[in-house]
């Protein structure tokens, strides 16, 4: 008897392909599309009216039913609160991880189950790796777009139950399949920005939810140089939308934001890109998503600290307080909010929050 199987369909290319390929490997396939965001302001930036019917002229393409999942709720209390407490705290989250985590692998993942489905799929580039009884997180096959850094934090007891078509062909193989099957999601391209926000510009989002709080700009030297609408809207290491220029006897040069001081309300920027005070050795986490049964030796695995690096050599001791992770080579722009995840060759080991 067939797999029954829940493909999350987005209206991308990604999980349209998913889906297409369950289907002629035999699964028993149904599409859902997940509404986790209500307040559509009929902006362009909200896409989620055209993102439904392209997922719904996909099914249809491929001959499988598509249901309608709002967990909206569930977004708005778990990460959409959690992302702006911690952006008032002067951290920076990345709700992308906590989509992941709350919604994805956990209401969705919850909501297959109960229904009568043995698995779940999403449109991840990623694979599962089954050793013995254990099911381990994969990095993909076309490393330019593995996304196991955005899956560190879910529960490592639903792999079993997940799958990843896509994990093992290259981005380029997902649009010809795409295209050879007529799917009107070929050639759209893909989405960037954070789900709720969209492609829209960071600050314009926000001040929609934080009150403007005007506070000053240092340099390193503690010299009035600026003024800022509120530090929240600034992550370390950024460059852009800083608003300075013209210093008398600074440098024609960027400015990068180097420290946050969430308590006054300020802000300390440089002008060299890898300044020491934008680079670290050594950061902390208060608690580790392990997603391997067995941890493994603890000087024998890498890290990154953001999506976009290159795994750095590190070493990890646990702590009264958590965990230290300690790099060989100084970071850049170690950012509180942000996750840590840790990897042994191509197995994602799990993550945690930086501290």
């Amino acid at each position: 008897m067939a797999n029954k199987v829940l493909v999350g369909i987005s209206g991308g290319v990604d999980s349209s392909v998913s889906a297409a390929i369950l289907k002629d490997k035999g699964f028993e396939v149904t599409g859902a599309f997940m509404k986790n965001w209500e307040d559509d302001d009929g902006t362009p930036y909200c896409s989620v009216k055209e993102d439904f019917f392209d997922a719904a002229r996909v099914c249809d393409k491929l001959g499988i039913e598509l249901i309608q999942l709002n967990f909206a709720k569930e977004y708005k209390e778990k990460v959409f609160e959690y992302f702006l407490n911690s952006l008032k705290n002067g951290k920076t989250p990345n709700p992308d991880i906590f989509c992941n985590k709350f919604i994805k692998f956990d209401a969705f993942f919850d909501y297959a189950i109960k229904n009568n489905f043995d698995q779940i799929a999403t449109g991840h580039y990623c694979q599962i790796e089954q050793k013995d009884s254990s099911y381990l997180l994969k990095k993909s096959y076309d490393q330019s777009k593995d996304q196991t850094y955005f899956l560190n934090d879910i529960k490592k007891e639903v792999l079993n139950k997940c799958l990843f078509p896509i994990g093992d062909i290259e981005k380029s193989q997902v649009r010809e399949i795409a295209k050879s099957k007529g799917l009107v999601t070929f050639d759209k391209k893909d989405s960037t920005g954070i789900c709720f926000i969209g492609e829209r510009p960071f600050p314009e989002f926000l001040s929609n939810y934080l009150p403007v709080r005007k506070g000053n700009i240092y340099d390193e030297n503690q010299n009035l140089i600026g003024e800022h609408n509120g530090v929240y809207f600034y992550t370390l290491g950024q460059r852009q939308g800083l608003g300075i220029g013209g210093i008398k006897g600074s440098q024609e040069q960027p400015w990068y934001v180097a420290a946050k001081d969430n308590q006054k309300n300020s802000l300390t920027v440089v002008q060299d890109n890898n300044h020491p005070l934008l680079l670290k050795s050594e950061l902390t986490v208060k608690k580790i998503n392990w997603l391997v049964e067995t941890i493994p030796n603890l000087k024998d695995i890498t890290a990154k600290i953001r999506y976009r690096q290159k795994e750095q050599t590190c070493s990890l001791r646990e702590t009264a307080n958590g965990w230290s992770v300690e790099f060989d080579v100084p970071q850049r722009a170690i950012t509180p909010g942000q996750s840590v995840v840790f990897y042994s060759g191509d197995i994602c080991l799990g993550g945690g929050e930086i501290e």
